[in-house]
């Protein structure tokens, strides 16, 4: 089995931004565990400008690119990702690339997050960033490769050792599992209602949240299922838990 580990960089943070590096590394089977073959990382040329605030995550600022670096696009994407074949897609905080990645572009592969993984497994962490998680965990890791953070090959070089970790306590089966449920949102993350209990908004406000294209997905699920909730559609543990406090 061959897990492919991707991390992008971009020229921002929503979903109009560009890709502008792309980091992957294969984890795959060694005897009884597994381990990260080298990373492989490509820059794109920008075709419009690189926020102050990418580049004050990931420093790559224009000078960085070259006339003759391509832009990147599904084409350039799908050489990078099947260039061999994989199994499973595999990111910190999936729901990032998958934003940036058709699932075209990867073969309709199913993925893995290691946020989510790494929540359910170590739920008592101080955080669960790949940052975070790498000192936190004890990782060992070579800093010519897992150095500068936020760049596309040592992110992903992290995150490739994270998920190697996870595999010591999880198998690839419940960690697809616990990326494909909806992670539950205890209490309103933002805006004017932030910190509240699900239970607490007015009906127009959840109706507001429920209707949002381009926010958080567990969000908006967890505005949905208070609103049928309050229709009376979902009744036993989750109504209990949607009104907790």
């Amino acid at each position: 089995m061959r897990l492919r580990v991707v991390d992008l960089e971009t020229t921002g943070g929503d979903r109009t931004s560009e890709i502008i590096e792309v980091g992957i590394v294969d984890v795959v089977r060694a005897g009884e565990g597994w381990r990260a073959l080298p990373p492989v990382s490509k820059l794109f040329r920008p075709r419009g400008e690189i926020s102050v605030h990418a580049m004050a995550v990931h420093h790559l600022t224009p000078d960085d690119f070259c006339d003759d670096d391509p832009h990147c696009d599904e084409y350039r994407l799908r050489e990078m990702l099947l260039a061999e074949p994989a199994d499973l897609m595999v990111a910190h905080s999936a729901r990032f690339e998958r934003g940036f990645i058709a699932d075209t572009a990867t073969g309709g592969l199913p993925w893995i997050c290691t946020v989510r993984s790494a929540k359910a497994v170590w739920p008592q962490a101080p955080g669960h960033s790949n940052q975070v998680l790498r000192y936190w965990r004890g990782l060992k890791l070579d800093p010519a490769l897992a150095n500068p953070a936020h760049r596309a090959g040592p992110d992903a070089w992290v995150t490739a050792h994270i998920l190697i970790d996870l595999l010591k306590e999880a198998s690839v089966e419940q960690m697809l599992e616990w990326t494909r449920e909806p992670r539950r949102v205890e209490r309103i993350p933002f805006g004017k209602h932030r910190g509240k209990p699900w239970a607490e908004p007015p009906d127009d406000y959840l109706r507001w949240m429920a209707g949002q294209g381009d926010m958080d997905a567990d969000v908006v699920a967890a505005a949905r299922q208070e609103l049928a909730r309050r229709a009376g559609a979902v009744t036993g543990p989750l109504a209990a838990a949607s009104g907790a406090g």
